[in-house]
């Protein structure tokens, strides 16, 4: 149940995604070490194929590896993934599994992710989209089949259909709360 009543708020201050918008300047790679809120881990047969994927395709850097075991990597501050060697016994599978990771990026890099991983892998990008909750995304499947959605929020338009879409479910920006 949706709780209309809710009061939204313009928290970026608290995020490393910056405002969207044409000026809009995407935050340098975060190196720094911290308690992780959330992280996704990703088993895969190949460390190296998938960490290379990962660093020339999606734009992370691994932020430390042990060998044969694990790549720490991240992209922004709160974007981390641990791939994880996969137990060897472990069937590869051919289909992405349940797991889906979405990243926040800007507009502005969004095509050069996509290219970046179509150069990798041709068949593993699928078309750039815009969704009813004001953003555009791509759907990326990585060597281990992970499903990613890379996101970039769109400016707000007063009169638009995405605004609209938000209007029916509560989601108002901050001048329009009652």
């Amino acid at each position: 149940m949706t709780d209309h009543k809710t009061t939204y708020y313009d928290a970026f201050e608290i995020s490393p995604v910056p405002p969207p918008g044409p000026d809009a300047v995407a935050p340098e790679p975060y190196r720094g070490i911290y308690g992780m809120p959330a992280f996704v881990t990703i088993p895969t047969h190949d460390l190296a194929a998938s960490s290379r994927f990962w660093t020339a395709g999606l734009g992370f850097f691994e932020l430390f590896t042990i060998p044969g075991t694990l790549v720490h990597l991240r992209r922004w501050a709160f974007q981390d993934v641990l791939l994880v060697a996969a137990d060897p016994t472990s069937a590869t599978a051919s289909e992405p599994p349940a797991l889906t990771y979405s990243y926040a990026c800007i507009l502005a890099e969004l095509d050069g992710i996509a290219e970046a991983c179509r150069n990798l892998d041709p068949g593993a990008v699928g078309d750039i989209h815009d969704t009813p909750w004001n953003s555009r995304e791509v759907e990326v499947v990585t060597p281990e089949k992970a499903r990613i959605v890379v996101t970039a929020a769109k400016p707000y338009e007063p009169d638009s259909a995405a605004a609209r879409s938000l209007a029916a479910i509560g989601i108002t920006p901050a001048e329009e709360q009652p």
